[in-house]
């Protein structure tokens, strides 16, 4: 009984590895990048600001986040973080690049 559990879970790693594929445009890795950072920082997203490919033929993704509620929402705190994914859509490295209150202007 032991051995047929073994060959099931090898079944399901290997089919977690055929569904690997390349992310298919902007519209998708935004939605990768969004969903791997989400379970990073566990922070609200407010959208997404913007996206490129990479050099390597992944994506950056720049997101905006909210950091801290505030009341009024005008001194709420926002961030802006820059993904990195691979051309899977896998998450390769993120940081924050900014950090802002909501009713300031851009700089």
């Amino acid at each position: 009984m032991t051995e047929s559990g073994t060959g099931e879970r090898r079944k399901g790693s290997a089919s977690s590895a055929t569904r690997r594929r390349t992310v298919r445009g902007a519209g998708g890795a935004a939605r990768s990048a969004a969903e791997a950072l989400t379970e990073l920082i566990g922070h609200p997203l407010e959208g997404v600001s913007a996206v490129c490919r990479g050099e390597d033929g992944g994506w950056v993704v720049d997101i905006d986040v909210l950091e801290l509620a505030r009341i009024p929402d005008t001194t709420s705190l926002l961030a802006t973080y820059q993904v990195e994914l691979d051309q899977g859509g896998e998450l390769r490295q993120y940081r924050r690049i900014a950090r802002y209150r909501r009713g300031a202007q851009d700089q």
